[in-house]
Order: C-alpha cells, then structure tokens, then sequence
C-alpha cells in the first residue's frame, strides 16, 4: 500500500505554528515512506473563509518548503460530488431528511440539559412514519444515520486503541437545508476520493474521528489509519496563543527566523531521536516515524527555537542566508549599492545576531551615514587623549590603495599605529570602532571597517577628531 498523507487546513485566518506542526509531521510521514503528500484547503465555512487566509496558508507552506505532490484542492469546487453521494446515501437509507423546526430542536436539547443528559438529537426524523408525513421538497437538512449499537474501535497510531460507543454520537446532519455539505462528510469524501492512507491530525478531532468512521463503512470506503497529536502550549502551560509571541508562520519570518530553525524546532516539539537536537531536513525524513511522537502535550519555548536558528544562521551558508536577509534588508529600507555585499554581512554579523532581523537593523551603519555618536560610548572614546591615535590609523588607512583595501591591511594598519604610539591595541581600536560607527559595539573592528568602505570609514574619523575638538574647546 502507498502512503498517501494530507495537510487540511480551513482558510479563516494565517497558519497557526499547530498547523505547521501537523502539516510537517504529514510531511515527513509521506516522505519517509516515498508516499504522496496532498494540499486540501477546506473552505465551506463561506462566511469565514477568505482568499487572504488562503494566501497566507500557501505562503507559510512555501516558506517552509513543505511541497505538496497533488493539488491544492478546494472544497467548494467539489460540491456536486458531495451532493451526488449524499443522494445515493439517501436512496440507500444511509441518510435521512429531517424536517425538525429550530424551535422543536431548541426544545429538545433545553429538556435533555434539564434532565442533565448530553444533547444530541433524538431521530425523531429516522422512523418511516415522519417521513412519509413530509415532502422531500419541503425545507429540510440530511442526517446521517449513524449506528445505534455497538462502537467504534479503531488504533490511533499516537494515543493507541481507542473506543466510543455509538450511543454517543448523535445523527450529525451531512448537508444544510441550503444545500451546502457539512464540514464532517466533506472530509470523509475527500479522503475517500483522494485514496487519502494516513490522516494525521491534531487531538481536537478526536471526536470527529468515529463519525467519519462510520460514514466511511456506510459508503464502504477503506477507513484510513488516524493519528492525533497533541497540542503546543505556551511556556506557562496554557494553550498556545497570541499573548505568548509569534503563532503565525509567516510572522516568524518577519521575525527574522530561518524555515530551517522553525522546522527543526517543530519536529522536536513532540517526536525524538535519541538525544539529536539538531536535524537537517533529510535526516527528519530518514528518522521519523509517527510511533516516536508524544501523547503529551508540549510546551513552546522561544528561547530554544533562537538558539537553533542563532545555529542556522552560522551553519546553514552564508550565501543561503543572504538569500533569506535580502526581504529583511529591504524591509530597512537600506540602498544596498551604498554598502557591502549580504554575504559579507552574514559573516560579519553571524555570530552576534540570533536572528535576521536583528541582523538587518544592527548593519545600518554599514549602508547608512549618521549624524551623531552614542553619547556614552562618545563619551568613553573619544576623548581628547583619542586624539592622536586617530590621526596615525587614519592616515594609514587612507595609505592602503583601493586595490588593497582588506581586513588584514586594515588589522595591519590598526596594530602598526598601537606599536609607533606604544600603546594598547584598544586604545586605537575602540576610538577607530567608535569612530566609523557611532556605537561602542560592533564586529571585529577590521572586519567593520572594511564592510563601511576606505571613503566613508575617513569621513567618519574626521567627524570624530572634530567631535574631540568640539569636547577640548568646550572643555576649555
């Protein structure tokens, strides 16, 4: 048999990190058993559904690079398939109308609560002696008539066996009275249709699951294997939710996160392999395996998912992270042409910054001018005893042909001026940092100054010495 998984979201708003969650793991599942993966976007809930949230639906799954091998399919395309089973389902008895007014049903379930019972319906509608009392074109929805005996047995692939008597399932209705199928037997067809093997899910559609079950028999359909995942949790234990950070894919990577550390960080959250923390995409789809994710529910740490991408960003290539830097750069609004190549700020920037975003905004003095210093780091190096060692190290700079302008001239530049003044390193390094970008911390200082570029690293030195002259003449 050939896996056959499916990712199924509802377009009513963005991808929710759950739902990227269950889309990997349906993922992975397809590609470890060299199956197929298909997008369905289940959209009849018309009135939330909306072209917005299915564009951000196939953003975040771009993003993540979670290719899909068949469609996306949409659920409104596929009504009159829909309405064509339900017909057979009612030639064959499998289905019933129901002509139960609001009030009678509201009556119905305020006498059940008061009695302290579940509300469900009753199938008033189901004997022969109500429906011949009515036309088949009078106003009416389509139940489905679920088994009254017995239960529904099946082995969740996470959580185990688990069983639900049909006692506890009410005749869900299959289609409204505006002739729209219902949320429950669209999923049952599609999954029919689509040879659908493996559904893998999230725990709220626990209680779905023995429904379709049994609409699946009633049509004699294969019954795919069903596995559950548990739900994220913020750090304080509570769901998941917007006051805990990003729950949208596509705001991580306004945060600055590369897929690759939102990936790796969501495998773990709730599967392992040993003690591996760190996983590439490949060695994802060569270990994973339904049998190894939790019944328990996890908690979302953000401090993990930094860590992992402040590890991507120095380990996945300079050059594919540039890539990824590029939308955060123009987000800044930089020139790129007035400054350094994005590559060069990777490796520059890497091991400072946990994220693309704080990458983008701590290189603005790389590509931008400024008109003033920090006051505190002003204040503690560029003092008039700076004075000096600025003036050697610029001139040396300003010595280095343009051809030669490299971070070793420059380092040579900055300790050949330490050694003729016989002072520390720092005491020319820190002024010179300062100096070109007026802040008092940054990259290596070399490093620095050949990103900000000979022309614009001088100008900077000479509105430093003309800062110090401001502070003596102040002073005096």
């Amino acid at each position: 048999m050939k896996v056959k998984t499916r990712f199924a979201p509802s377009p009513t708003g963005y991808l929710h990190v759950g739902g990227a969650r269950t889309a990997l793991y349906s993922w992975l599942y397809a590609r470890h058993a060299q199956g197929t993966f298909v997008l369905r976007i289940e959209d009849t809930d018309l009135e939330r559904s909306t072209p917005e949230a299915i564009e951000a639906i196939m953003d975040g799954m771009n993003w993540l690079q979670l290719s899909w091998d068949e469609g996306p399919f949409f659920q409104t395309k596929r009504f009159d398939r829909y309405n064509q089973v339900i017909d057979n389902m009612l030639e064959k008895g499998t289905a019933y109308r129901c002509y139960c007014s609001k009030e009678r049903l509201e009556t119905m379930r305020e006498a059940q609560m008061a009695r302290g019972e579940k509300t469900r319906y009753d199938g008033h509608c189901r004997c022969d002696a109500v429906q011949k009392a009515h036309h088949a074109d009078e106003p009416s929805v389509v139940r489905f008539a679920n088994p009254q005996e017995g239960s529904v047995i099946f082995k969740d692939i996470i959580r185990g066996p688990i069983e639900i008597a049909n006692k506890e399932l009410d005749d869900l209705i299959i289609r409204r009275t505006d002739g729209s199928p219902t949320y429950n037997f669209c999923v049952v067809v599609d999954d029919w249709d689509m040879e659908i093997t493996h559904v893998i899910r999230g725990e709220d559609h626990i209680n779905n699951t023995p429904r379709q079950i049994n609409i699946l028999k009633a049509l004699d359909a294969p019954v795919p294997q069903y596995g559950h995942v548990s739900m994220i949790l913020g750090d304080d234990g509570q769901k998941l939710s917007k006051r805990h950070g990003a729950v949208s894919v596509m705001q991580y990577r306004d945060d600055g996160y590369l897929p690759e550390a939102l990936l790796n960080y969501l495998v773990r959250l709730g599967w392992s392999h040993g003690d591996q923390e760190i996983f590439s995409v490949e060695e994802m789809m060569n270990y994973f395996s339904l049998e190894g994710v939790s019944k328990s529910a996890s908690a979302f740490n953000t401090e993990k998912l930094l860590w992992l991408n402040h590890h991507y960003i120095n380990h996945a290539g300079a050059d594919y992270v540039a890539s990824h830097l590029m939308w955060h750069m123009n987000q800044q609004g930089y020139d790129l042409d007035k400054g350094p190549d994005l590559i060069t700020i990777v490796k520059l920037f890497a091991e400072r910054c946990k994220t693309l975003k704080e990458m983008a905004e701590s290189c603005r003095y790389c590509y931008e001018d400024f008109e003033q210093f920090d006051e505190e780091a002003a204040k503690k190096h560029l003092r008039p005893v700076a004075r000096q060692p600025l003036e050697r190290v610029r001139d040396k700079l300003a010595a280095i042909d343009a051809l030669s302008w490299s971070t070793e001239n420059i380092h040579h530049a900055i300790q050949s001026s330490a050694d003729e003044l016989e002072i520390g390193m720092g005491k020319v390094g820190m002024p010179l940092r300062v100096a070109v970008t007026g802040i008092g911390q940054s990259p290596s200082v070399d490093a620095t100054v050949f990103a900000i570029g000979q022309a614009r690293s001088l100008k900077r030195i000479e509105m430093a010495l003309s800062y110090i002259q401001e502070r003596e003449s102040a002073a005096n």
